[in-house]
């Protein structure tokens, strides 16, 4: 399967803005699951300067400056990405959640030691008994990594009420907590912040849902803009995604765009202005199969 995604970014300012530094997130990563075929940024205004280069995480990033006045500014991207199913090996899956917990400080593969950072507070999630108590109720004594992880996914999306209306990217997730309503990003965090609240290491994943579903299966909430989900690390499986919005294992309607401890490490775009005063901004993403 091959995926046309274009992501358009437009802000509109109501004073000229003279000068710009801005840096994108926005290039697919090439994973097992999916390959990058070709991928492109235009910006207008064109920029004076753009450079690429890999963050900690690995991740492609755009850093560009533009030094000419303008009243709008429209960032997109266009990529080409190609998929290939995967599947779960059940035998994977029987390792005890605590197994976990306890064999990680002593593994000292390279995967192991990367999936370590991820188990503790970042800037914006923080460790709270509330967080450990909530995800007890699914990692019971005993009970096998993955399937515990798969029951506090299904909860999360049975208690949580998707809502646009009630957060912002600066909601904590100690507020979403207690609202039980929010988006995307808050339903990762939360999941997170859980996993990471008994030790399990887990990282936010940003990326996107496939606009127009295979025929007979529902429309995903979150499609027609950047999405996100969680991955938690299970030695000898490595790195298992769930999305806690749609309650599903991420597969081939999912494309990964960056992953670190949190939305903070991979906005889609963000910078500093010179000027521009009050703004609009409007995101569209369409992510849709082509032919071969």
């Amino acid at each position: 399967m091959i995926y046309k995604i274009v992501h358009r970014t437009t802000y509109k300012y109501k004073y000229p803005v003279s000068m710009g530094s801005h840096v994108a997130c926005l290039r697919p990563r090439s994973l097992p699951r999916h390959r990058v075929a070709e991928s492109e940024l235009q910006i207008v205004p064109c920029p004076a300067v753009m450079t690429e280069r890999l963050d900690y995480f690995g991740n492609h990033q755009y850093f560009f400056t533009i030094e000419e006045p303008h009243e709008e500014l429209i960032v997109e991207s266009r990529s080409r990405v190609e998929m290939q199913e995967t599947s779960l090996d059940p035998s994977l899956a029987s390792t005890p959640w605590e197994d976990v917990v306890k064999g990680l400080p002593e593994d000292l593969s390279a995967e192991a030691l990367e999936a370590y950072q991820f188990r503790f507070e970042s800037p914006r999630i923080r460790l709270r008994p509330e967080f450990a108590r909530y995800a007890q109720q699914s990692f019971t004594p005993g009970r096998p990594m993955v399937e515990a992880l798969l029951d506090l996914t299904s909860r999360i999306h049975r208690d949580f009420r998707f809502d646009s209306k009630v957060t912002t990217v600066r909601t904590t997730i100690e507020e979403v907590f207690r609202k039980k309503r929010g988006v995307c990003q808050d339903f990762a965090h939360i999941q997170i912040a859980c996993l990471r609240s008994i030790n399990l290491p887990a990282r936010y994943v940003s990326g996107y849902l496939r606009t127009y579903p295979p025929p007979g299966q529902p429309r995903m909430v979150g499609a027609d803009a950047s999405h996100a989900w969680v991955s938690a690390f299970c030695p000898g499986i490595g790195w298992l995604d769930v999305d806690p919005t749609n309650d599903v294992i991420p597969s081939t309607g999912h494309v990964t765009i960056a992953w670190g401890r949190d939305f903070g490490d991979v906005s889609p775009l963000h910078g500093l202005i010179l000027g521009g005063g009050a703004h609009t901004l409007k995101v569209g993403v369409d992510l849709e199969s082509v032919e071969p």
